[in-house]
């Protein structure tokens, strides 16, 4: 930083020494002391002492910059209300900084902090705290003092447990502890009264806590934990709530309690373990979105599920009603109930075109499912949710009629000539398998829309995919793709949807910004620096523009 930066209340202004005639904009003498500084994404290693000379500092931003430490010397600048230092290389922080008793808001995500200094609790007028995506592995109890605090975010850390004190944060709002290493909530989280927003994804919970007191809680977010059991006594305190969202646990059930959240408008219980549900959900007067894809239900068949949420709320509904008059009557049997030696459902395959074995943990298809087939046209084949190691090479007896294959979440390391054969296919989804790349006789499914490959393990973009022009959306979130190639991409003319979610992209070339048909482009969760997280937030259109800005 210039050192005149550091002195700009102090020294007098070069033109005063020349120019003894002032009109009313020059009138140094009555310039008032610098409030703002704002010294962000720069290549800063270090801060000077000198910060002490501007008393006045209300906000001092050095986000996105290179310092290892602060200068104790920003514990003297007792005006400031925001401090950012986000985004930096910061492995402590110094114990003068808890003297800043006017501070609203701190930013300290995205540094290499392992520790915080025991007085933060000093930090009374605290408003906003983000400490996520360091290597916390605990919280300072002193954190109880911080009684106005609204938002913190602890997310991605190392956090084995929450204190219990936390719960003395009497004006706490928003709580953000998605992925680290929790394993249960302290039972005294739930008599935060002010919380609205609760975060809790990506741990390792078992069981969710109850909440007598969170009478405003609107948000729960729990997925990909480790949950098993739902009780109605998690559920029925929260009257406020309008998202539930508890995707990929293992929630064997879903307690009838569930009616009582009449504010509920989304419900995600997308991959668990529920073989019913109950129909009273068709009662509740918000409800707009209910995901159950990846889910065993044996009263509900899965092209129901695709119809969307109105559709399904007025079938469970309609069950309320059969339910009051033959309370007893068994679920119907149907394909995923059969007894073994008759695994074939004939009536999904004449009436439904539909061919499915899924969530059966089968290392192989039998092979009396491919042989009742016969001359019947099977339009959607269904294997998701078992252990396969390889496509099933009988698949390629359906060719002349398939054009909608789920695979997902077997263990497949490649794909079979078989597959690549299949020249109806429109839809593919090979999600969460062990792959590291595709065959370029794939090149011969001219009719392919829309690929899921995510959650493999693709180091790059599977070439072939450039020369498959037919295709609207391609899925790659969850991989360890590098890098992408724009001008071949710009050649897939019919691309509307890209999602390179969660690879390890340390650039984005400028030119992807002439791929103008993309109008979903999703690129969070990558190591790049830009574009940046501001621009990102602002859609595809605008992160397209600010490419094309780039091109040299």
């Amino acid at each position: 930083v210039p050192q005149h930066v550091w002195r700009i209340n102090l020294d007098t202004p070069e033109e005063a020494h020349q120019n003894l005639s002032f009109g009313a904009a020059d009138r140094w003498w009555e310039q008032t002391d610098l409030t703002k500084l704002i010294l962000a994404s720069n290549k800063l290693q270090c801060l000077s002492e000198d910060v002490k000379l501007l008393p006045a500092l209300t906000v001092l931003d050095v986000h996105d910059n290179q310092l290892t430490s602060l200068p104790s010397a920003l514990g003297q600048l007792e005006n400031l209300q925001k401090l950012d230092v986000s985004h930096n290389k910061l492995k402590s922080i110094p114990e003068e900084l808890m003297q800043l008793s006017r501070l609203k808001s701190l930013l300290l995500h995205h540094n290499e902090l392992s520790c915080l200094p025991d007085g933060f609790g000093q930090l009374v007028n605290l408003e906003e705290l983000d400490l996520s995506n360091n290597r916390l592995t605990d919280i300072p109890t002193s954190f109880a003092l911080l009684i106005n605090l609204v938002r913190l975010n602890l997310a991605c850390n190392q956090l084995k447990n929450l204190p219990a004190d936390i719960s003395a944060m009497k004006s706490l709002r928003q709580l953000d502890c998605t992925k680290n290493y929790l394993e249960n909530v302290p039972p005294k989280l739930a008599t935060m009264a002010s919380l609205e927003q609760l975060y809790l994804r990506k741990n390792k919970l078992r069981s969710l806590p109850e909440f007598p007191s969170c009478k405003l809680l609107k948000e729960l977010h729990a997925g990909e934990n480790q949950i098993e059991i739902l009780n109605a006594e998690n559920l029925k305190h929260l009257n406020s709530l309008s998202v539930l969202e508890l995707r990929d646990n293992k929630i064997k059930s879903v307690p009838d309690e569930i009616a009582l959240l009449q504010k509920l408008e989304r419900l995600d219980l997308t991959n668990n373990d529920i073989s019913r549900l109950p129909y009273t959900l068709g009662n509740l007067p918000q409800l707009k979105f209910l995901a159950l894809e990846g889910n065993p239900l044996r009263t509900i068949r899965r092209d129901l599920l695709q119809k969307g949420t109105q559709e399904l709320l007025k079938y469970l509904r309609s069950k309320i009603q059969d339910d009051v008059t033959n309370p007893n009557e068994e679920p119907p049997v149907t394909a995923m109930t059969l007894p073994s030696e008759s695994r074939v459902n004939m009536h999904a395959i004449t009436s439904l075109k539909l061919l499915e074995y899924s969530e059966k943990q089968a290392a192989v298809i039998p092979d009396e499912l491919f042989s009742a087939v016969g001359s019947n046209p099977v339009a959607t084949l269904n294997f998701s949710k078992n252990q396969l190691n390889e496509v099933p090479p009988r698949i390629v007896e359906l060719k002349d009629s398939v054009c909608d294959v789920n695979l997902g979440f077997n263990k497949i390391s490649s794909i079979s000539l078989e597959l690549c054969m299949l020249h109806k296919l429109t839809h593919l989804d090979i999600r969460n398998n062990f792959l590291t790349s595709l065959p370029e006789e794939m090149e011969a499914l001219t009719r392919l829309q829309v690929i899921n490959l995510s959650f493999n393990r693709f180091k790059v973009f599977p070439s072939v995919l450039y020369r498959i022009l037919a295709l609207e959306t391609v899925l790659l979130s969850n991989n360890q793709v590098g890098s992408i190639d724009p001008l071949q991409l710009k050649k897939m003319d019919r691309l509307g949807t890209l999602d390179l979610q969660n690879n390890d992209l340390l650039q984005v070339p400028p030119e992807l910004g002439n791929c103008e048909t993309l109008r979903t482009l999703l690129l969070e969760g990558n190591p790049f620096r830009t574009p940046r997280a501001a621009v990102l937030a602002k859609g595809t259109a605008a992160v397209l523009e600010y490419l094309r800005s780039r091109i040299p």
